[in-house]
């Protein structure tokens, strides 16, 4: 909506719907939210069975060939690449995806191919062998090699370096500030969780114990979940912090502009120590950031991966470090 609302247009929205519970409960509260806003919607069950990916693609087919603009929002993923060589669209635009947006961009410019942070410096599997034809003809689409595309990035993340032939426009919040909000500001602080462990990328006893740590220093009451956290680990977060988990039925900038909100944020290295700054820009909320200790790191995570974490945190402009 952020984009659709930059451009003054309006557009046919098409999901394909994952089967994370809380991941689909989020993207039903969006999609009424999109169709208020004059927006068609598509729900497709593009992962409901065996046959499932074959009809969501047949049925989609005639309108990606009619299509002038593709608006896609996670590059990785290998739907949206299986989607992208049928398409005869020229104008392709990748709207922000949180950090994966970053990362995204970055492989570009190295002319590496596309594989989630968290995953890189494993090797490539038979499935990344069999795709592999499809992966590359997404990626030269995405670059605007291929037939002069022309492609762009509407993001807030902060891009260092911008491949050759893509351009980047910055997403600023514009709509859901002024949708949402302002919000009433509580006195305590809210905790941002991370599906860190569940990634494997931060050990499970270490994440608990710094989330005690971190909420009984700055007097944190409520602990927002990301949607992939599992239940088993929420239930003890919850059981040995005294945290009220909440799992939000919209994205948290949406959330954190209705209010009531803490006046400060504490967040682990993510998406939201980004995002948070400009939806909440003039309100008062503080964000702060919650670095990840290398001890914390589950054995086997990669250098690579560190690094990224580290560049989430350093370049996040809006927000202060938690001490």
């Amino acid at each position: 909506m952020e984009w659709a609302h930059h451009q003054e247009v309006t557009a046919t929205v098409v999901v394909l719907s994952p089967t994370d519970p809380m991941t689909r409960g989020q993207l039903r509260r969006m999609a009424a939210l999109a169709r208020t806003e004059g927006h068609t919607v598509r729900w497709e069950e593009a992962r409901g069975g065996a046959a499932a990916p074959f009809q969501t693609i047949g049925g989609l087919a005639p309108s990606l060939r009619r299509a002038d603009r593709i608006v896609l929002g996670d590059p990785f993923s290998r739907y949206v690449q299986l989607l992208l060589t049928i398409t005869h669209a020229r104008e392709l635009v990748v709207v922000d995806d949180g950090t994966a947006t970053m990362e995204f961009v970055a492989q570009l410019v190295r002319g590496e191919r596309l594989v989630r942070w968290h995953r890189r410096g494993g090797r490539a599997g038979p499935r990344d062998l069999v795709f592999g034809p499809v992966a590359a003809v997404a990626r030269r689409r995405l670059t605007g090699h291929a037939r002069r595309d022309s492609v762009s990035v509407f993001t807030s993340m902060p891009v260092a370096e911008v491949p050759e032939g893509v351009t980047v426009s910055s997403n600023d919040y514009a709509w859901t500030r002024a949708r949402f909000g302002p919000p009433r500001i509580t006195r305590g602080a809210d905790m941002v969780g991370t599906s860190l462990v569940e990634t494997g990328v931060v050990d499970l006893e270490q994440y608990v114990g710094a989330v005690r740590e971190l909420a009984r220093a700055h007097g944190a009451t409520r602990y927002f979940a990301h949607r992939r956290e599992s239940a088993d680990k929420l239930h003890r977060l919850a059981a040995e912090t005294g945290l009220e988990i909440v799992r939000p039925d919209l994205p948290l900038e949406l959330i954190a502009r209705r209010g009531p909100i803490g006046r400060t944020i504490l967040s682990f290295p993510s998406t939201v120590v980004h995002t948070l700054p400009i939806a909440l820009a003039g309100t008062g909320v503080k964000v702060a950031i919650c670095e990840i200790d290398p001890a914390w790191l589950s054995h086997g995570v990669s250098d690579h991966a560190q690094g990224f974490l580290a560049g989430i945190s350093g370049s996040a402009r809006g927000a202060v470090r938690a001490y």
